[in-house]
């Protein structure tokens, strides 16, 4: 068997309306499916990806309302990047002025454009602009 990627990531998040709104109005993620936690059947387990879920384009969440924001630690994710036409890259910039996301100036990383931003509860998100990403609407 061989490895050719992550399935999805997963992530806590606060408010669930909040994060729906951030991941499908501002990044126009689709929101594929809804269930619950099975650990914790109180909770939410929001799933983003492409427009049928494909393995690999899965980002999801469990959010708890009042919870603390999150902080950066040992063994924690530090990142998670995001690929898009690499040309798309000032198109969301001018995505973000408008919606009003704060994000750093582009900057090379490995070469390849990279546009660093947070969302709403300050998890730490990058958008790499690659040749042959597909130019299609999530």
């Amino acid at each position: 068997m061989s490895e050719i990627g992550l399935h999805h990531v997963t992530a806590f998040s606060g408010s669930a309306a909040r994060n729906r709104d951030f991941y499908t109005r501002v990044l126009g993620l689709r929101l594929v499916k809804t269930t619950v936690n099975f650990d914790d059947p109180g909770t939410y387990h929001l799933y983003y990806g492409d427009e049928t879920g494909r393995p690999g384009t899965l980002l999801t969440f469990f959010p708890i309302a009042h919870a603390a924001p999150g902080r950066l630690g040992v063994g924690e994710t530090q990142e998670i990047a995001l690929r898009v036409p690499r040309a798309a890259i000032g198109w969301w910039i001018h995505r973000f002025v408008a919606t009003s996301v704060d994000h750093d100036a582009p900057a090379s990383v490995f070469g390849e454009p990279t546009l660093r931003f947070r969302d709403p509860d300050g998890m730490r998100l990058a958008l790499v602009g690659v040749d042959g990403a597909d130019p299609e609407p999530a």
